[in-house]
């Protein structure tokens, strides 16, 4: 397992733990890693920070996300230093999440989120759970004072409420 899932791992125990007697949706606004994105996160967010190797770097990842209705939702985010830099890691990241789903039928589309860069331009990915947990992804990025944010929205598991998978992506906002 990636250090990047054993993340999420860790933040849907810690969240599942503290969130116990919470609703299982309990819909709030989350900033992300004072980049300016706000996600839309159906429980109290947990935050971690953790270095992620993207190609022959090694990438400091700040993730937000929590744990509800049988699904974790979480956002991780890393600055990249320009369009260049920022497209490298991007094809790492989506090459690193596509060899963790190995043996799972992966659709991989092109997708769109209002200000979101061009470049790299922004992936959707949808696995059925064939071979585990379903998880749905979203790459993104956006120029920000010089910098490239970079974003991986994901849904791990299948929410209670088929409503859940469309409120977080929808509710993610770029400034």
């Amino acid at each position: 397992m990636s250090p990047c899932l054993r993340s999420l791992a860790a933040l849907a125990l810690a969240a599942a733990a503290i969130g116990a007697c919470s609703p299982v949706f309990n819909w709030r606004e989350v900033s992300i890693a004072d980049e300016g994105l706000v996600a839309l996160l159906p429980c109290k967010a947990d935050r971690a920070t953790r270095a992620l190797p993207l190609g022959a770097e090694s990438v400091t990842i700040d993730m937000t996300g929590c744990e509800a209705g049988g699904a974790t939702f979480a956002v991780a985010h890393a600055s990249a230093a320009d369009a260049a830099q920022a497209e490298s890691w991007m094809r790492a990241w989506r090459a690193a999440t596509r060899a963790q789903l190995a043996g799972a039928a992966v659709a991989e589309t092109p997708s769109a989120l209002p200000r979101a860069a061009a470049s790299p331009a922004p992936v959707r990915l949808d696995t059925q759970g064939d071979a585990g947990a379903p998880a749905h992804v979203l790459w993104f990025a956006q120029q920000r004072a010089g910098k490239m944010a970079l974003y991986q929205a994901t849904v791990l598991g299948k929410p209670a409420s088929p409503e859940a998978l469309a409120s977080f992506f929808e509710g993610l906002r770029l400034p």
